[in-house]
């Protein structure tokens, strides 16, 4: 059995390898006079396989965020280091693998092979057309390939033997369990102005000098980016796309159901084990012994467990008459079910619905008109880039096609006009002087090419500048160290043993609370302030003028019998062993790189950089 999981295991992994070959399909080929990008012992790096491994990486960032990633973005998010010491590690086990003489056989390799369903017909057995096809996709010749697959298996053998069987020791996974299931229960007063007994004098102006000095961060103008930009939309060229009223009607024809809505209830149904109780139950609803909601608590149901939305005729089946005979707020039944016999009760009637295509045709106009848009601006995206690489300017942009430019001064935190895109936000995050505009994707179907003028760095506002601010700030202030000042004997009291009331104050109370929970209406600072206490303790949180009266009363450990939190500590056990397993796995590629030696060829890897600009 553990063979055979082994060689499935294998074959995955032989999948993942003919996967990232074809992830890099389109990849310029860099085997022109260097064929490495450098070497771990005799082992080299194929300057290909680095190629295609970055730009799978990339792709797949760009699907997991939505948003284009460029090799800059890639360099400063540390992605084109990481596949390098990824393709490092892998020379490393290839190396030790051959100095070891670990080998699969042709029997094996033959065997896997036949295995792999991306190369089977419709048969389900080894269609050598479809493998062959699959090996150009790839870009690779079947000796390649099959070479990359004894590769890949023994390194999968050495892999495993060093990183099988890691469990994670008890003593890291309790104090971890105690940290994230640990509950606790709280009570706290909150004492705002109105609470405060005395007024508050008027700040002197020494008084706010000290604020707004203590306070810089808050009266400091964010890094600024002057950016010019040149940007078309869909929405710009819409009403330039011509929709004939064939293409309309053909539309309005393929959705009719949408346009046509029969007549609708809306309804709720409670079942029950047989007819007689369903009857049973009617009985007293008509009595008025009981009513049809009543009924559903009785039954440790909500009306939402009973609720079936809006329904047509053909939903209900052999119920449909009765239902739809009944008025607003009737119960009627016993009726069948596909869950049984039960009580239907009809809250509201839905008249039919229909939409003329004369009505519609408005909302398809402009949805068909915004696809041809959409495609007419992807038309149009070669020659914009053609023009930027002649040299045109954004501005030249705006005055020969039918892009917009405009300016900003953009700074983190913006979303207004061309910033409420993501794409331009983050390209905007990205951009550097010595960056050249490029045309980029929209959301929408739009695109855009922005340009750096300049950077203004932050500055310090003046107190004058900011001095409604500054006094707000400052009272805040004054009214929470005021509050602290006035209940300072009552907090004593508290921790001495008195309880809220005893005080007078009135109180709110959670309990179960974990480290990552959330309570509503409480500072940033609450969970944590209430973690760092012991049982009975108080402690005086300060926010935006209020102070919280937090008082610990009861800490419990986690109940690791619940179903919820086997799951975690079961999951916690599994990722501690998996970042054991890597650890050990990355001790061992650097000690066969140590042994092995290693060289980076920088020239090979700018020239695959270049192929990405």
């Amino acid at each position: 059995m553990a063979a055979k999981s082994i060689s499935k295991t294998l074959v995955w992994i032989l999948m993942g390898l003919l996967i990232l070959g074809l992830g890099g399909f389109g990849v310029t080929n860099l085997s022109g006079g260097v064929s490495s990008i450098g070497s771990v012992g005799d082992t080299k790096i194929d300057i290909n396989d680095y190629a295609r491994a970055l730009q799978s990486e990339m792709d797949a960032r760009q699907a997991a965020t939505g948003e284009p990633m460029t090799l800059q973005q890639a360099r400063q998010n540390g992605v084109t280091d990481a596949v390098l010491a990824r393709m490092i590690a892998t020379a490393a086990l290839d190396d030790e693998t051959a100095r070891l003489g670990i080998s699969i056989g042709d029997e094996n390799l033959r065997r896997q092979i036949l295995e792999i369903q991306g190369f089977q017909g419709i048969n389900g057995t080894f269609d050598r057309e479809a493998y062959a096809f699959a090996l150009d996709r790839a870009g690779l010749s079947e000796t390649q390939f099959e070479e990359n697959m004894r590769t890949e298996s023994a390194r999968a053998i050495l892999q495993g033997a060093v990183m099988a069987g890691i469990t994670a020791p008890e003593g890291y996974i309790r104090p971890l369990m105690t940290y994230l299931a640990e509950q606790r229960d709280a009570t706290w007063a909150i004492l705002d102005r109105a609470d405060l007994q005395t007024g508050l004098p008027d700040p002197t102006e020494e008084e706010l000098k000290a604020y707004h000095q203590s306070h810089l961060p808050d009266f400091t103008t964010p890094t600024v980016k002057q950016i010019t930009y040149a940007y078309l939309t869909p929405e710009m060229i819409i009403d330039s796309v011509e929709v004939d009223e064939q293409a309309l009607r053909e539309t309005y024809d393929e959705r009719v159901e949408e346009y046509r809505q029969p007549e609708r209830r809306l309804v709720e149904r409670l079942v029950f084990a047989d007819s007689d109780s369903a009857s049973a139950a009617l009985a007293r609803i008509e009595n008025g012994e009981i009513g049809f909601e009543a009924l559903v608590e009785e039954r440790g149901l909500s009306l939402a467990d009973v609720d079936m939305g809006d329904v047509a005729r053909d939903d209900l089946a052999a119920g449909s008459d009765a239902v739809f005979s009944a008025g607003v707020g009737d119960v009627v039944g016993p009726l069948d079910s596909d869950l049984g016999p039960a009580l239907f009760r009809v809250n509201a009637i839905l008249a039919a619905q229909e939409t003329t295509f004369d009505e519609a045709e408005a909302e398809l106009r402009d949805e068909l008109a915004s696809g041809r848009a959409r495609r007419v601006i992807e038309t149009r995206i070669s020659g914009i880039d053609d023009l930027l690489a002649g040299g045109a300017t954004l501005e030249d942009l705006g005055a020969e096609t039918d892009m917009q430019t405009g300016t900003l001064d953009w700074h983190p935190g913006m979303s207004d006009g061309i910033a409420a895109y993501a794409a331009f936000r983050s390209a905007a995050e990205a951009v550097s002087d010595s960056d050249y505009p490029e045309v980029m994707d929209l959301d929408d179907g739009g695109i855009f090419a922005l340009r750096l003028d300049k950077v203004i760095d932050p500055e310090i506002q003046p107190l004058d500048d900011v001095r409604p601010a500054v006094v707000a700030g400052w009272r805040q202030q004054a009214t929470a160290e005021a509050l602290k000042t006035q209940a300072e004997a009552q907090i004593e009291e508290l921790r001495g043993g008195a309880g809220f009331d005893d005080l007078g104050l009135e109180t709110q109370s959670a309990s179960d609370l974990t480290r990552q929970g959330f309570q509503p209406g409480t500072p940033p600072g609450f969970i944590e302030t209430l973690f760092g206490m012991d049982k009975d303790d108080v402690s005086v949180i300060e926010a935006d003028g209020r102070i919280f009266v937090l008082r610990l009363d009861d800490i419990r450990a986690p109940d690791t019998d619940t179903p919820e939190l086997e799951a975690l500590q079961a999951g916690l056990r599994e990722q501690a062993a998996s970042g054991l397993s890597q650890d050990l796995f990355q001790i061992l590629a650097n000690n066969i790189r140590e042994r092995a030696g290693l060289t980076i060829d920088q020239q090979a890897i700018n020239a695959v950089h270049a192929n990405f600009q």
